[in-house]
């Protein structure tokens, strides 16, 4: 067993490498080893949502890491309690769902600045409150004010979210709704969690969702017919938090978001809310919703300058140097990833994580030279305009003098369809969005709808010197 253990540490530290460490701590600090059976290796999680998402995403994953040892590894997940004790209601695990954090019972301590020492982990107790939505979204304990690094790009969102979370219980909500968006790895996930968690000491009974959590709980709400008991228990909270807001999809879940959203705002309570996107470019959602959306407080976090990603790095590494002993990164090499690898902290994270890797399993020192090596492939070349895909639609519409209505809906007629996959291709070229998501912001499209105006309009521009000009205009004014 102890042999296997050895083979377990090793699989967890190559996993933490290849995920980075922000998406390793959020999913798999709480990962064990149970045992091994001939060519199945059996871990265990503490909840059912935990177990669905780690099978679902990264099972094959972890069990290609074991086939280094063990060629035909297959991965068993379990819920821990049943791997414990042999006994679990599946019935009452299904029915965890909602994180409700609940006020401490100690007198509530003071927030402190941001770049304060981090105390001693005290986060407030989290439970599961029995409920008919399913899955959970877990706090992390590291997204705390206190952890969180300022810089010019994000003081201003940290200011209205503090304020947010320091208002004690039975207080007027105040920037109702708080709107927080970013592109990925800028930090807006941390401060709804810091709100969450704050909020509790202060005496407030808050939920926080992740946009996909809302929308499983409400089907199967309507499945199971206990709708009433869902919106009940949403509406009787103070504090009601949304992550991921972009992916709220469907007619029903959008309508029964907005009443929720009116309920709680019109009762005085407080809503926080974070998404990739301004209100007004989330064209998936209703308009009344938008609308309601853009009449709070509304803040973007820009990316990250090179002085706050200095910040983060160096706090990182320190964190790093505590899991792991030895593990130092030289000034020098803390400049150049500040400098050159990226804008946002999952970028910095998979720097550190790299040479952490080749620190650790190839006993390379880490010096100027070894990181740029290590890291050469995340060295920006230059440093892009941050296209947003409402320009491309405004710039292709105008192009080819159609609406942007028209390019978004369901017509198929010539004049339409061309600039559609145009601006389609245009926003799988210069932007970072996955395939799916290019699809939701081009009315709901599905995901090979998107691949194959790609490939047709990259197929046309190889013989057709017109449509290749065209599109090198286009770039040149979506970049302008």
């Amino acid at each position: 067993m102890n042999d296997n253990r050895q083979v377990w540490e090793r699989v967890r530290a190559c996993l933490r490498a290849k995920i980075g460490e922000e998406v390793y701590s959020s999913w798999f600090t709480r990962i064990e080893l149970d045992g091994i059976d001939g060519d199945v290796v059996y871990l265990s999680v503490p909840t059912l949502f935990l177990k669905n998402w780690i099978q679902q995403h990264y099972a094959e994953r972890i069990a290609e890491l074991w086939r280094d040892d063990l060629p035909n590894a297959r991965v068993e997940l379990m819920v821990r309690s049943a791997a414990v004790r042999g006994v679990h209601s599946a019935a009452v695990a299904a029915r965890r769902i909602v994180r409700t954090v609940e006020p401490r019972r100690e007198e509530p301590a003071p927030l402190r600045d941001s770049h304060a020492p981090m105390p001693p982990a005290t986060t407030p107790e989290i439970r599961a409150v029995a409920s008919d939505m399913a899955g959970a979204s877990p706090l992390d304990p590291r997204f705390t004010f206190e952890s969180y690094r300022l810089g010019s790009s994000n003081r201003l969102a940290h200011a209205a979210a503090l304020k947010v979370a320091e208002a004690p219980a039975g207080s007027t909500s105040v920037f109702n709704p708080l709107y927080l968006h970013a592109d990925v790895g800028l930090g807006k996930t941390h401060l709804l969690q810091a709100i969450a968690a704050a909020g509790a000491v202060r005496g407030r009974k808050v939920v926080y969702l992740t946009a996909e959590r809302f929308m499983y709980g409400f089907v199967n709400a309507l499945k199971t017919q206990s709708a009433l008991a869902f919106k009940e228990q949403l509406r009787g909270i103070d504090v009601l938090v949304i992550d991921d807001l972009q992916f709220l999809q469907g007619k029903s879940v959008q309508q029964e978001f907005c009443h929720t959203l009116n309920a709680l705002m019109d009762a005085g309570r407080q809503v926080v809310i974070a998404a990739d996107r301004a209100p007004a470019e989330l064209d998936a959602l209703e308009e009344r919703v938008r609308s309601r959306l853009a009449g709070g407080l509304v803040v973007e976090i820009a990316p990250l300058d090179e002085e706050l990603r200095m910040q983060i790095l160096t706090a990182r590494v320190s964190t790093l140097a505590q899991q792991h002993v030895g593990f130092k990164v030289p000034d020098d090499v803390l400049s150049f990833i500040a400098r050159n690898c990226g804008q946002n902290g999952r970028d910095l994270d998979g720097a550190l994580n790299r040479l952490l890797a080749h620190n650790q399993f190839n006993s390379s020192t880490i010096s100027l030279e070894m990181a740029e090596t290590v890291v050469r492939d995340l060295v920006r070349s230059s440093e892009p305009k941050r296209v947003k895909i409402d320009d491309i639609l405004r710039i292709v519409a105008k192009h080819y003098n159609v609406t942007r209505a028209d390019i978004l809906s369901q017509r198929r007629t010539a004049n339409v369809v061309k600039p559609r996959q145009v601006a389609m291709y245009l926003a799988k070229m210069l932007t970072l969005r996955s395939l799916p998501d290019i699809g939701r912001r081009f009315g709901g499209r599905d995901h090979t709808t998107v691949l194959h105006a790609v490939r047709k309009i990259e197929g046309l521009a190889g013989t057709d010197r017109a449509l290749a000009d065209e599109l090198e205009t286009l770039k040149r004014l979506v970049n302008e």
